[in-house]
């Protein structure tokens, strides 16, 4: 590959919320190292620019802010801290030896040499293919996430009666915003028998807008051919997932959301041959968020998806400190403690503790079902080392447990004990 070689103490991959953040508390831990960033998109701030609504900023600023006043925040220190930005730049891939390939207008086809590498790529959504959803394919499906950016960035409403199948996040800001642009949304329908977005989304985007939440429903097919027309609805067996004979129902509409899940993106993680955790998506890390491979980090969505953009900035600020750090301590790999998830957990992360790890540790996991009047346990050699009562816990709201590395001196588990449905 030819055009520019460039040369960086730290690569960030990804100018997005954790991309930014970990550039920044970076350059704090090391005032002296030389860090760049790698974003494919033109602007800084990532899914970010176009979430216009408030609610970001709570527990990061201790006020709320949209998501652009999130992003500037970030940004506008970016262009204080000496730290290199290239826009519209994307990373082809990396080695251990810290070599990444990348295109761009300004770099042409060249390559960066980094000795420490930030993962911070975020995730996409999962689309229509791998749903299996039955009928022809119109114009008029689309992903929660493109439908937020056609309405948002680009002021067009992609519809004017809009099914939702899916209650993440996005699905259920995007119904409201349907609503208060003069679209009407006839349901939203989850296959689960909960929820998958956070409960103030419920609260404010449907139960405050009159949109009605299809609790196990699922879109069994779309009708229509230039354009979509309509879908059919049928419940589904709250174990199988599969539709119930005899429960469809037709719904007319001209558009339909996808809200069904978001993947990390990682296709150059597992092309450099880092371990990847199947539950999450994402690398396998330890407290300090270094992966498999030494020398490089992971953090943010690229990681494992997260609710709340004030918990990806928290991560990013541990990757990119510890990224700085291994500039000066080397990349010589301790040896480890498994940190797994036990009955009722979903997964854990960080997977790992190294055996050097002092004093607190944030795990971060989500359960696989709503319990209320729950206790978290964490186990270690078959003794439970640490109890913590939870009044409700629900797959769609990420839960943390703070660990004292000192206390866990084998393999941990995270288990759920007791509580009801």
């Amino acid at each position: 590959m030819s055009g520019k070689a460039l040369a960086y103490d730290v690569a960030v991959l990804g100018g997005g919320p954790a991309g930014l953040a970990a550039a920044l508390y970076a350059r704090e831990a090391n005032p002296d190292c030389k860090i760049a960033i790698l974003e494919r998109d033109a602007r800084l701030g990532g899914i970010l620019r176009q979430c216009i609504h408030n609610g970001f900023g709570l527990h990061y600023f201790r006020e709320e802010l949209t998501g652009p006043e999130y992003a500037a925040r970030f940004a506008d220190r970016i262009g204080t801290a000496r730290i290199d930005v290239w826009t519209d730049t994307m990373a082809l891939s990396f080695d251990e030896g810290g070599e990444i390939r990348a295109v761009g207008p300004a770099i042409g086809a060249g390559i960066f040499r980094a000795r420490s590498i930030v993962l911070a790529m975020g995730c996409r959504e999962r689309p229509r293919g791998a749903l299996r959803i039955a009928g022809t394919r119109p114009a008029g499906v689309y992903t929660a996430g493109s439908a937020q950016r056609l309405v948002n960035i680009y002021g067009k409403l992609p519809g004017r009666r809009v099914a939702i199948l899916g209650s993440g996040d996005i699905g259920l800001i995007m119904a409201r915003r349907f609503v208060w642009e003069g679209a009407e949304v006839p349901f939203v329908a989850e296959i689960l028998p909960h929820s998958s977005g956070l409960n103030r989304n419920i609260a404010q985007c449907l139960e405050d807008n009159g949109i009605p939440l299809w609790l196990s429903h699922t879109v069994v097919s779309i009708r229509g051919r230039e354009r979509v027309e309509g879908v059919t609805v049928a419940r589904v067996d709250p174990e199988t997932l599969a539709p119930i004979r005899g429960t469809e129902r037709d719904v007319p509409c001209d558009t339909l959301l996808l809200s069904v899940g978001l993947i990390p993106e990682n296709e150059l993680t597992r092309g450099a041959g880092v371990e990847i955790d199947p539950r999450t998506g994402g690398a396998t890390v330890d407290e300090r968020r270094e992966t498999s491979m030494p020398g490089v980090f992971a953090c943010g969505n690229a990681l494992h998806v997260h609710d709340l953009v004030d918990f990806v900035s928290e991560e990013a600020a541990i990757a990119g400190k510890s990224a700085a750090d291994s500039l000066t301590q080397g990349r010589v790999r301790a040896e480890r403690r498994a940190v797994r998830p036990g009955a009722g957990v979903r997964y854990v992360v960080p997977q790992w503790l190294s055996r050097d790890a002092k004093g607190r540790v944030e795990a971060y996991f989500r359960v696989e079902r709503k319990l209320r009047d729950a206790t978290v346990c964490v186990d270690v050699g078959g003794n439970t080392v640490l109890r913590v009562k939870r009044p409700v816990l629900a797959p769609g709201e990420m839960e943390r447990v703070a660990l004292d590395a000192a206390a866990i001196d084998g393999d941990a588990t995270i288990r759920i004990e007791g509580g009801a449905v």
